[in-house]
């Protein structure tokens, strides 16, 4: 029998055909109806019932690819892609995670793939300068911001110090944990509460003020009735940059209380970090030497392709103490380097960091900065546009590169919000503001350009 792949022949022409295809997509990609049109089942039964015995030519796949496949994707990569958080690429991303996949490598030990361990390490320090970020914290990649969010709360929980490690969260007489975080946090914050055994009642989510952050007589509250019902007072997250208005929590009083009550401070900037590679918003991580963890996603606005998250803290420690187990066949003499399967569950870490590297340095910050301003320019743009129109309400006004306006009923926005995604020229989300249905329109396409984001109007 001859081995898998006998030679790279047939593999060297379908790849040149491949990155062609890619190129060509991405210089074209705008000609492509943002939204996916197709019904559920659609792509599904284009395909045979099972497997098949006898295998296929590279060509025949890449039509099959591009004829059943093609039409069953939305298209994050479109430049008129304004929905959720983008978690667009870039060419230099892309041609990173090609490589990536051919090394094939896996980063649990250091000795596994000594390159993995050391460039995720340089990366993300050159990362947490470039962005201003205390020197102090130790970085580590990981796919989402929800596991590094379960993540940090797994650590808050050991650093209780009820030993939830050894004795587990069963069987015992524990007071109830507490959690506490903004109305408009992510879901990752509650879902990791569920994961960790805290449950849903031990997350105590903080009212919004009139901009949609933390409202800290309310956070204040709070915590002094669970301090009074003897309850454990675990973590409280802040986000820097909300999902649905891109809202900063007040960190530095967020901070005070989580000092005075010696709670884990965990901070949510997976959308807003990569802002502060620009100085004119280094004001955001005002307070953030408290931070006790950090999250900023790569792949959500600096333009590198899905998945790549970074979890920051400057307890490096009790991460490793939470999550570290070594068995006998994973034992190494290498204890001066950094083993990165200590610091969470992921055993097999893939080569996130190549990524990253490759689109700091193939464009180097300044570029990324200006594409960055380019987009914030843009929203507030919009805004003024949307403003001067009297069947329009800015429901939330330009936070970074995030808007949220109306039409003056939920029936008309509704209206107004299918028919555009309908449309195929673009895709934007919706979000519930004090009752009220908005259209959330947020930028982080480094392809998007002004007649892109035009295309909002177009439609009022």
């Amino acid at each position: 029998m001859p081995k898998l792949d006998p030679n790279s022949s047939e593999f060297r022409a379908a790849g040149h055909r491949v990155v062609d295809w890619i190129a060509d997509y991405l210089d074209n990609v705008d000609q492509f109806p943002v939204l996916s049109r197709v019904q559920p089942g659609d792509v599904e039964k284009q395909f045979d019932t099972h497997a098949h015995d006898d295998g296929k030519s590279y060509d025949a796949l890449l039509e099959e690819f591009r004829s059943k496949i093609i039409p069953g994707v939305t298209h994050w990569n479109h430049p008129a892609f304004f929905a959720y958080f983008s978690i667009t690429g870039s060419q230099a991303g892309i041609l990173g995670e090609m490589l990536c996949a051919a090394l094939n490598l896996n980063g649990m030990l250091w000795r596994t793939s000594p390159a993995l361990t050391e460039l995720e390490t340089l990366s993300l320090r050159w990362l947490r300068d470039a962005l201003g970020l205390p020197s102090n914290l130790f970085g580590i990649i990981n796919d989402t911001a929800s596991i590094n969010s379960f993540l940090a709360l797994a650590a808050a929980r050991e650093a209780l110090g009820v030993d939830v490690r050894r004795k587990g969260m069963t069987g015992r007489d524990l007071p109830p944990i507490k959690v506490y975080c903004s109305e408009h946090a992510h879901s990752s914050i509650e879902k990791g509460a569920l994961a960790l055994g805290i449950g849903s009642e031990g997350v105590v989510k903080i009212p919004g003020d009139d901009r949609f952050c933390m409202d800290i007589n309310a956070l204040e509250a709070a915590v002094a009735r669970d301090r009074a019902n003897g309850a454990l007072l675990c973590a409280i997250s802040a986000t820097l940059g909300t999902t649905s208005t891109a809202s900063v929590d007040p960190l530095p009083r967020i901070a005070e209380i989580a000092a005075r009550e010696k709670m884990w401070l965990h901070v949510d900037a997976a959308y807003a970090g990569p802002a502060t590679l620009c100085p004119e918003y280094r004001w955001l991580w005002n307070g953030i030497e408290a931070a006790d963890s950090i999250v900023v996603n790569p792949h959500k606005w600096l333009f590198t392709p899905v998945d790549c998250s970074i979890l920051w803290t400057k307890k490096p420690d009790v991460l490793r103490e939470t999550f570290s187990l070594v068995p006998e066949y994973l034992k190494t003499p290498d204890t001066a380097e950094i083993n990165y399967m200590d610091y969470g569950l992921q055993l097999g870490r893939r080569f996130r960091a190549l990524k990253l590297w490759m689109v700091m340095e193939h464009y180097g910050l300044e570029r990324l900065r200006n594409t960055i301003r380019d987009q914030i320019g843009f929203t507030k743009r919009l805004a003024e546009e949307l403003q001067k129109r009297e069947d329009v309400e800015i429901l939330s006004p330009p936070q970074f590169s995030v808007l949220v306006f109306r039409k003056k009923s939920d029936e008309e926005t509704q209206a107004l919000l299918d028919r555009m995604n309908a449309s195929g020229r673009l895709f934007v989300s919706h979000t519930k503001l004090k009752g009220k249905l908005g259209i959330r329109v947020a930028l982080g396409n480094g392809a998007t350009e002004w007649e892109h984001v035009e295309r909002v109007l177009s439609f009022l």
